[in-house]
């Protein structure tokens, strides 16, 4: 599986505000994605007043959400959060494919950075696995994408 080297990313976050839309579906998943976010936030200097939690029932909900934060919280990058188990019906390709494509488009409508930490798995045991587990927790590493991405289009300059 491929790895991203979280090593190098620049994750300075000097007044940052960020807005978290965390998914309630799958609680026991999400609660320790949410964790992992917070906590890699405020390892990074985010303070916890700075953090702004949104909570909706699914993953389905969550572009709306993030849209709301992105354009009324005045956050400075939007976490999207949720766990999409594959299951016996295709449910888990229109639920995973239009959370997706409704983040991306918020992000690209508000530019406001809005990164996906929705885990969409075969299995339970594979989202257990990401959420705190063998496969480290997709949360915390959502947290350090929205730094980063902050960081990284605080950089970009007009001519």
């Amino acid at each position: 599986m491929a790895k991203f080297d979280l090593d190098d990313g620049n994750y300075e976050a000097d007044g940052a505000r960020i807005g978290i839309a965390a998914s309630r579906f799958n609680q026991h998943l999400v609660g320790k994605l949410l964790e992992g976010a917070v906590e890699e936030l405020t390892k990074y200097g985010v303070a916890e007043h700075d953090i702004e939690v949104v909570r909706v029932p699914g993953a389905y909900e969550l572009p709306l959400a993030a849209k709301r934060l992105a354009n009324i919280a005045d956050v400075d990058a939007v976490i999207a959060l949720g766990a999409v188990v594959r299951g016996d019906t295709p449910h888990f390709e229109f639920v995973a494919g239009e959370c997706a494509r409704g983040l991306q488009s918020v992000a690209l409508d508000s530019d406001v950075p809005v990164i996906f930490g929705v885990i969409t798995t075969n299995t339970e045991q594979q989202a257990l696995d990401r959420c705190g587990g063998s496969e480290g927790n997709k949360g915390a590493e959502a947290a350090l994408a929205a730094l980063e991405t902050i960081n990284a289009l605080g950089g970009i300059t007009t001519r």
